[in-house]
């Protein structure tokens, strides 16, 4: 019994246990079930796909590899390349009527195209436009706009620069200051355009400049002294509106050719134009210079050309006048010189061998022996003067009324000096041969200079 008992016992037991055991199962899974209802599927498939890297929020990325090296700069252009940028963009805002700039284009080569100058840049093995000629195109601003030299001319344009001659075009307003710091620059003809304003004093700050070509164009003012203190060559200027009188250091200048005719300019001309030690042309004609002439100008030994024409000048030649060996071409004509013409000019033989000194539409009274044969030779012109017993004088009535009020010379004793004795004396008969055409005559024409 007891036995049996004890079997019964040890079966509840088991039996208890094995319940328990399966009810314990039975919550858990029921725990399980609720937890996963409460975190939901789709949280388990969304972490899944986290895992491999699907959607939602972005996985931790692995270690990356090195980040590659910035794009190098982009290559500088060269000067060449600049230029012609410049170039087509310039042709972009003219009216090119000649069709000048045709083969400004992108088939053609910068240093091919018309007008365009090419060198090997200094201290390099680099091309560079160094030089445009723009003479005679006749381009001007597209649609009637104003055309400004800044588009082709200044050192944010073409700084290779080193001449720029647009002679017969249609630029118009200043010359930029920008012109001061291009390095190479020797040669400026902006000569038959519209330039106005007053004398570019920019243009005169290149250390290298020899060239200056301003004519026919419409600036103003007074002409700077410092014009005389620059190692030019060349200076014309003539054919605009510069007004006052010449400054005092004419002399200074090193220029061999001077034109300054066709302007306002007053006063009389500085005694220091005969110290000028170049000079061999120097046109002041068709101005309005008074007073008498500097005997210093018999001190310009290498001149060939001396004109004052067309002024209000007056006086006596002064006999220093003989002493100008070399000159060719004197004239004097209309303005109101008196007295009588030196026997030593008429005896100059660079004058007498095909030369020309023109002394018409003055107040001359009397001729030296040897101005008769150069009258008959066609040399010497003194028509329309006050001379008895040639053609073609005026009457006596208004020489006579000019003799009544001549002004006289402030230093009439300077008129009789004579700083050469070689030339007083016997005509020469010295041969030189016909005179070569001036240059600076040249210049009272508005189109293109060939020296």
């Amino acid at each position: 019994m007891e036995r049996t008992t004890k079997t019964i016992f040890a079966s509840f037991l088991l039996c208890t246990l094995l319940l328990h055991l399966h009810l314990s199962k039975g919550v858990a899974q029921e725990v399980a079930k609720s937890e996963s209802e409460a975190l939901g599927e789709p949280e388990k498939r969304e972490a899944l796909e986290i895992i491999i890297g699907g959607g939602g929020s972005p996985a931790p990325s692995p270690a990356s590899p090195e980040s590659p090296c910035p794009p190098p700069p982009p290559k500088q252009l060269s000067r060449l390349e600049k230029a012609r940028r410049v170039l087509l963009k310039f042709k972009s805002l003219i009216d090119d009527p000649t069709c000048y700039t045709q083969n400004w284009n992108e088939n053609t080569g910068t240093c091919d195209f018309r007008g365009v100058r090419c060198a090997t840049y200094p201290n390099t093995s680099e091309k560079a436009v160094a030089g445009l000629d723009l003479n005679g195109a006749r381009v001007k601003g597209l649609n009637g706009c104003d055309l400004p030299l800044s588009t082709l001319l200044g050192e944010k344009q073409i700084p290779e620069l080193t001449f720029f001659h647009v002679n017969s075009n249609g630029f118009a307003g200043f010359v930029p200051n920008e012109i001061t710091r291009l390095p190479f620059f020797f040669e400026l003809d902006l000569s038959n355009n519209k330039i106005n304003g007053q004398f570019p004093l920019d243009a005169l700050q290149s250390n290298l400049l020899v060239f200056l070509d301003l004519r026919f164009n419409q600036l103003t003012g007074p002409i700077p002294s410092q014009l005389f203190e620059k190692d030019l060559d060349v200076i014309f200027i003539n054919n605009n509106q510069f007004t006052q009188g010449l400054p005092e250091n004419f002399g200074s200048t090193p220029a061999r050719y001077l034109t300054f005719a066709n302007n306002n300019l007053t006063g009389p001309i500085p005694k220091s134009v005969g110290h000028a030690p170049n000079l061999t042309e120097v046109l002041f004609s068709g101005n309005k210079f008074d007073g008498c002439l500097p005997f210093e100008i018999g001190n310009l030994k290498r001149a060939v050309v001396f004109d004052v024409s067309n002024n209000s000048l007056t006086g006596p030649i002064p006999l220093s006048f003989g002493c100008l060996k070399s000159i060719q071409y004197l004239n004097l004509a209309h303005n109101k010189f008196y007295g009588c013409v030196p026997d030593n000019v008429c005896q100059i033989s660079s004058l007498r061998n095909n030369g020309n000194l023109s002394l018409a539409n003055n107040y001359f009274n009397e001729i030296g022996p040897s101005c008769w044969s150069l009258i008959k030779s066609k040399v010497l012109d003194v028509s329309n003067n006050c001379i008895p017993g040639l053609p073609k004088q005026r009457s006596s009535k208004e020489c006579y009324d000019f003799y009544k009020t001549k002004k006289a010379c402030p230093n009439p004793s300077s008129l009789y000096y004579v700083p050469c004795k070689s030339h007083w004396g016997k005509p020469s008969s010295e041969v030189t041969g016909p005179p070569t055409e001036p240059v600076t005559y040249k210049t009272l024409k508005p189109h293109r200079l060939r020296l």
